[in-house]
């Protein structure tokens, strides 16, 4: 778990999402997870948590996951493909989409 300006992030394996839950709802990185790889497919962050830093604790959780399992990330989503790209610490677990 990560934690956030508005409390933590986990990750809904069951949903294939990781999830930040405020009191002003729930902001989601969908995700898939297949041959030792995660693909990020969509941030979603309700209007109200806006502003807040919300999209990116949920991106920096899935790298931080993914590279501390070893696994290489596939950022589809062009927010956390942007995220990915001005923090370089993550460049040896991102891999460009094909």
């Amino acid at each position: 778990m990560t934690q956030t300006g508005g409390g933590e992030v986990v990750d809904n394996e069951a949903e294939g999402q990781f999830e930040a839950t405020t009191s002003e709802g729930v902001a989601v990185l969908t995700y898939d997870r297949r041959e030792g790889k995660l693909f990020l497919l969509h941030t979603g962050v309700p209007p109200e948590m806006e502003g807040q830093g919300i999209g990116g604790s949920l991106v920096r959780a899935a790298l931080e996951q993914a590279r501390d399992r070893g696994h290489k990330v596939v950022p589809y989503c062009s927010f956390a493909r942007e995220y990915a790209e001005r923090h370089s610490e993550f460049a040896h677990v991102v891999q460009a989409p094909e």
